[in-house]
């Protein structure tokens, strides 16, 4: 029985472990380097977003036809609620705009030019905008409307 008590006192209780005082490996994850990373991307982010905010605002009539696919930035011309027109978002006069099409057209004449007419914007000048287009040699003509919210 005596045998046991000095085992025990000796270092039954550190068994396995060295002399030096090595401390057991912490379980817990440092939290500081990844809320400085996630402020960091916030902040980039927050200056990054009114960058890629880029356009005329219209407010689009919504129809049930679905998204179109587009590989690149087409011919774009929108006219707004005050009937004023854009094209490529640079403003035109109604007098200029056959000039800047036929400026524009870099594939030729076959090209897709979309017209974005807002849906408080007269009818007539809509009419009148896609009119000018097919004069300036376009022969594809695009009215772009949003999705309609079910």
């Amino acid at each position: 029985m005596g045998a046991s008590i000095q085992v025990a006192a000796r270092g039954g209780g550190r068994r396995g472990r060295r002399r030096g005082g090595r401390r057991a490996p912490m379980a817990d994850i440092n939290m500081t380097p990844f809320i400085d990373v996630m402020l960091v991307l916030l902040i980039i982010f927050m200056v990054a977003a009114p960058l890629l905010a880029t356009g005329v605002a219209v407010d689009l009539p919504q129809t049930k036809a679905g998204q179109l696919n587009i590989d690149q930035k087409p011919v774009a011309i929108a006219i707004d609620d005050k009937g004023d027109i854009f094209l490529m978002d640079q403003p035109v006069e109604i007098g200029q705009l056959v000039d800047r099409l036929k400026d524009v057209a870099k594939q030729g004449f076959d090209e897709r030019i979309y017209v974005r007419g807002s849906k408080a914007v007269n009818y007539g000048r809509v009419a009148e905008v896609m009119s000018l287009v097919t004069t300036a040699g376009y022969r594809k003509v695009a009215l772009v409307t949003e999705q309609e919210h079910k």
